[in-house]
């Protein structure tokens, strides 16, 4: 398998996945703190969203390749 088949595969996948999640989300801390035994934390979970559109070119432009790939 070449590498642009592989990038197209790739491309596909994750299109899909943009597409039908929409986002994700991740947890950063922002603050820490001890003082003696006590420890404090502050976590503030983000959310990325990824746009239809995006999903869909991602989806495209994978599908475009994979078929330009392929030989007669």
């Amino acid at each position: 398998m070449n590498p642009i088949r592989i990038i197209a595969i790739l491309l596909i996948v994750a299109g899909a996945l943009g597409a039908s999640y929409g986002g994700f989300s991740y947890t950063k801390e922002t603050h820490a703190t001890s003082i003696g035994p006590l420890k404090l934390q502050v976590v503030e979970q983000e959310r990325v969203n990824i746009p239809m559109w995006a999903g869909l070119a991602a989806i495209g432009l994978g599908a475009l390749l994979l078929l330009g790939t392929r030989k007669a």
